[in-house]
């Protein structure tokens, strides 16, 4: 951690070069990441697209049925 505050600038650079995270330790454990902004925002997207999938599917097993867009609109006061 000390060596990553007095040379932060290089650590973030590091990270948007390499595209890989920039692991800082503390006594040898990983305690956080540098990592690119726009790696983390695509990360971040195909998380939130994954669990779309999965709550699709859920649905799906459960014999869930399409709410027609009119419904929707009921509901939302539109």
């Amino acid at each position: 951690m000390s060596e990553a505050r007095d040379h932060l600038a290089d650590v973030v650079d590091r990270a948007r070069r390499e595209h890989e995270p920039v692991w800082l330790l503390r006594r040898g454990k990983r305690l956080a990441a540098v990592i690119d902004a726009d790696d983390l925002d695509r990360l971040i997207e195909r998380a939130q697209d994954a669990l779309d999938r999965e709550e699709l599917a859920r649905v799906r097993g459960e014999g869930g049925q399409p709410i027609p867009w009119e419904t929707i609109r009921a509901d939302l006061g539109l």
